[in-house]
């Protein structure tokens, strides 16, 4: 019986493990092709090549394992053809066409589905494998409970053969026992009675043979309960793995089915974690009657605490005094101590996957130990397998959504660029409109005094906003092309020079270009929102609101962010507060997300603190100019940050306006976040009021009422623009025969040095790259061009990139990080050496300290000193005239070429930067510096 159990327990087990690892090995091979296909990475082909090298060893183990089942064993045997099949004709094939680059071979192959049909017919098998197994392993289980039956029925045989003849020798050898075997007998034909019972014991009274028989016969169904027990429990452990795919599900389960049998009333389950220094730390993933998720740790590390040793140590800890005060065990009746803790690692090959904690009332008994000891291995064997299973459908899984997200922000990026630069132009046309109605006005007579005043006070508005809506386009601009020009140039980094990086350097390109999506999502979502609101698009859903869940909710969201910024962080609610109300839950959160994004913005040292309280009446109704009897909640947060001067106070709601709109402020940001949050707070029929003391903090108290009718209204603020045909500036170009003429913007320049075809490049700020095959040089004005001498004769010699960039000395003027990376990054892969400085400031310490660059780049916006204000003193104050300086900025206004050439540029190129045209520029600038010297 014993050897069935273990063939139960191993044997089939052991099939379960191989024939999903076969799974996973085809598995790892498709997606190690289909990687190496997709990016031509040969990374890609090491989990290929292992899963090819592992397969058929696990499929040799798993044919000698089923050699008492022909059945099983020919379907194992029909897959193996097909798994060559796939390996010859779509693994291999592939991969050699994929080196061979026959694109024609691989479009074929994969629009015939040739492998795909394989291995859908592989999986099918392998599934119906799996089910005849399980059903086998049921039908072993059904044999086993049996064959135990079958052991008590003979057990309680040879009991009664016992009991006759004790009864016989006891009449033979005396009467004065007769009473005692009596009794005995008594206790045995109790226990054969009984219902397959092993708890049942014989008690005696007597000092002889007889307790002797009965304190043997108890050990024997002592020993006997212990392997049932075991036994049966690791059967109902280990057919519960069976169908989990997700590492939490797997230790949920586990945590929740071994607690019981081991009479634990607390129970935790660790795994193992590696951070990016590769460090181990252990997380908890599961848990079994816990109370106070707070007392119980989120992480430990090796040797950290009794739980930290036991994995070190890789040994079983168990403590039976624990102090009262350690842990809370709580039922609906009150609470208790458990005194008695148990800690065991699970090991595999050697190294400790998680550990197990459990805390119970009672001891924990030697059959407990012995069953824990033998899950070990086995649940250690769970977690890999269904971790990797989960590694590989999360990698597929992230490529295929980074991919969609990247698209659809593209796509919606563009949208609202082109919708910007509309309303922008129609506000022109609005402002030009209105002063022509100035100019008409004031030829008015006398009584027309009173309505050319008011226009002029409307123009006045409308100026303003004009103004504020300029200083957001460029603000936008600059937030928008920053994390836009990390990703263009890391991602063309990433395309060019993959096969020369090293993992952790395509995984920190990664990362910043990850960091830089978000950026721009949240940037396209807040533009998006409000637009909506504009348009009246906006729908406010009214359903049951639960307030107490509101506190965690927000601690969720902003506790990370209060311990990075070392601030102190509370949510308090009043008693009286009710706990449900009626409002639109989305959008109530999404005004508090907002209100405490500003308040930990302009926060650096102190506390932020949210209070919901009920609303004062008098003050609600004043807010809201309306008297209702409805609930109103009053939720406030109050920061210690810098405070809003009084001037400011009011025009902070309004869109695209900030205390600091310019474009070298400190702090970032659109200036939407209050005018979103003011309009969803209107649409719910509440009102948000703002008390703050510069220097000293802010409070912004949100004011929402309960059960009220959703307030929609459509806005459209373009009803009185008129509809304009949009202009197009920039270069036209006419071809008589061979003669070309190409315009140019007054005061543009373009120079092209280049041969090939010839061909004309025309950019966006209004310039021109004319190129010839006969290696001739164009330099273009303002007019039609004019050509130069061939280059024979002209005055710029040719050099080869590394001939002129290699020990080239460059200063880059940048405040933003993920800049700063992508281009010393892509400098330096030319053999430039980078020196950084941070503001304009910096970079004038750094030019008198040490002068000999060849050359500047210079950001515009950048907090101390902007990069208007730098280029200047550089020019006049340091005297250098002749120092190179290109200007990089994000804004894209009307007339910031000029601008930028007037503060000292030698020259100028927008953000996102194009790399290639970038090192276009350098060669000009740095040519011409090689002709100077």
């Amino acid at each position: 019986m014993q050897k069935e159990i273990d063939y139960v327990s191993e044997h089939d087990i052991e099939v379960h493990d191989l024939a999903n690892q076969i799974q996973k090995n085809v598995l790892d091979m498709e997606t190690g092709m289909r990687g190496y296909v997709i990016t031509g990475n040969d990374g890609y082909l090491e989990p290929y090549n292992l899963a090819g090298r592992s397969w058929l060893d696990n499929y040799n183990k798993l044919h000698s394992l089923l050699i008492d089942n022909s059945r099983q064993q020919r379907n194992l045997e029909e897959m193996k053809p097909l798994i060559l099949s796939w390996v010859t004709n779509t693994g291999e094939y592939v991969i050699n066409a994929k080196k061979a680059n026959n694109t024609a071979a691989l479009d074929k192959h994969f629009s015939e589905n040739t492998g795909k049909k394989i291995t859908d017919q592989l999986r099918t098998q392998l599934d119906s494998f799996l089910a005849n197994e399980k059903k086998i392993t049921t039908e072993r289980t059904k044999l086993l409970n049996q064959s135990n039956m079958n052991l008590k029925i003979t057990l309680y045989t040879i009991i009664l053969l016992v009991t006759v003849i004790t009864i016989a020798t006891a009449i033979i050898l005396s009467n004065s026992i007769v009473k005692t075997i009596k009794q005995v007998v008594k206790a045995i034909m109790s226990i054969t009675d009984s219902e397959v019972d092993l708890t049942t014991r014989i008690k005696v009274n007597t000092r002889d043979e007889t307790q002797e028989l009965a304190e043997a016969m108890n050990r024997l169904l002592s020993n006997l309960e212990k392997q049932s027990w075991v036994q049966k429990s690791m059967t109902d452990i280990a057919t519960m793995y069976q169908g989990i795919t997700e590492i939490k599900e797997l230790a949920q389960a586990f945590i929740t089915k071994l607690a019981p049998l081991l009479h634990a009333t607390y129970g935790v389950v660790y795994l193992r974690k590696s951070d990016a220094g590769g460090g181990t730390y252990y997380v908890k993933v599961a848990g079994y009657a816990l109370a106070d998720e707070e007392n119980a740790a989120a992480s430990f590390r090796l040797g950290e605490g009794l739980i930290g040793q036991a994995a070190l140590d890789k040994r079983i800890f168990l403590t039976d005094k624990l102090p009262k005060e350690h842990l809370k065990v709580t039922s609906g009746l009150g609470a208790s101590s458990p005194r008695n803790l148990l800690i065991a690692p699970i090991l595999v090959d050697d190294r400790v996957e998680a550990v197990i904690e459990f805390a119970a009332l009672q001891p924990f008994r030697a059959r407990h130990l012995t069953l824990l000891d033998m899950l070990q291995d086995k649940f250690g064997s769970a977690i890999t397998s269904v971790a990797g299973r989960m590694e590989v459908e999360r990698l597929l899984g992230e490529s295929q959504i980074l991919t969609e997200e990247l698209q659809a922000q593209s796509e919606e990026l563009q949208a609202q660029s082109e919708e910007l630069q509309m309303q922008q132009e129609q506000l022109r046309i609005t402002n030009e409109f209105l002063e022509e109605k100035n100019k008409f006005a004031e030829q008015r007579a006398a009584e027309l005094k009173i309505a050319k005043d008011e226009l002029e006070d409307y123009s006045l508005k409308l100026k303003l906003s004009s103004q504020y809506k300029t200083d957001f386009l460029a603000n936008m601009s600059h937030e928008l092309r920053t994390p836009l020009n990390s990703i263009l140039i890391l991602s063309q980094m990433l395309m060019e020079n993959n096969a020369e990086m090293d993992r952790s350097e395509v995984e920190e390109y990664a990362r910043v270009v990850h960091t830089s999506g978000g950026d721009l999502l949240r940037l396209i979502d807040d533009i998006l929102d409000l637009s909506k609101v504009e348009a009246g698009k906006i729908e406010i859903l009214i359903d049951e609101v639960n307030v107490t869940e509101i506190p965690q909710l927000l601690k969720n969201t902003f506790d990370p962010v209060a311990a990075k910024k070392n601030l102190t962080f509370n949510v308090l609610t009043d008693p009286d507060v009710p706990a449900v109300i009626l409002t639109d839950g989305q959008r109530l959160q999404q005004i508090l997300k907002n209100l405490l994004s500003n308040a930990f913005k302009f926060t650096e040292q102190g506390s932020v603190k949210v209070q919901i309280a009920l609303a004062d009446r008098e003050k609600a109704a004043e807010l809201l100019g309306i008297q209702t009897d409805e609930l109103i909640l009053a939720i406030s947060v109050t920061d210690t940050g810098i405070g809003i001067p009084s001037d400011k106070q009011q025009i902070i709601f309004d869109a695209f306006q900030q205390v600091d709109g310019t474009t070298n402020r400190q702090y970032g940001g659109t200036g939407l976040g209050l005018s979103i949050s003011r309009e969803f707070t209107r649409l719910l029929g509440g009102a948000i009021d703002v008390e703050s003391e510069l220097d000293k903090g802010s409070t912004f108290t949100l004011y929402i009422p309960s059960k009220r009718e959703p307030a929609y209204q459509g806005r459209d603020l373009h009803q009185a623009l008129k509809e304009v045909a949009a202009t197009r500036d920039g270069t036209t170009r006419e071809q008589e025969g061979t003669t070309e003429k190409a315009e140019w913007p007054a005061n543009e320049r373009t120079v092209a040095v280049c041969s090939g075809t010839r061909t004309m490049a025309e950019y966006s700020d209004g310039h021109s790259e004319v190129t010839y095959s006969d290696k001739r040089t164009e330099i273009g004005y303002s007019g039609e061009y004019t050509e130069a001498e061939d280059l024979d004769e002209y005055t710029e010699a040719e050099m080869s990139d590394k001939q002129l960039f290699k020990g080239k000395k460059v200063l880059l003027v940048e405040d933003d990080g993920r800049n700063i990376y992508a281009l010393v990054t892509a400098l330096e892969s030319r053999g430039v050496i980078v020196q950084v400085a941070k503001n304009g400031k910096r970079a004038i310490e750094m030019l008198q300290a040490y002068a000999d660059y060849d050359l500047i780049f210079m950001d515009i916006m950048m907090p101390v000193m902007g990069g208007y204000e730098a280029m200047k003193v550089i020019r006049h104050d340091l005297g250098l005239e002749t120092l190179p300086i290109i200007a990089l900025t994000a804004k894209a206004m009307k007339g910031e070429r000029d601008k930028c050439l007037e503060a000292g540029a030698s020259d100028y190129i927008m953000k996102p930067l194009n790399i290639d045209q970038l090192f276009s520029l350098m060669r000009v600038w740095l040519t011409e510096q090689v002709e100077q010297d």
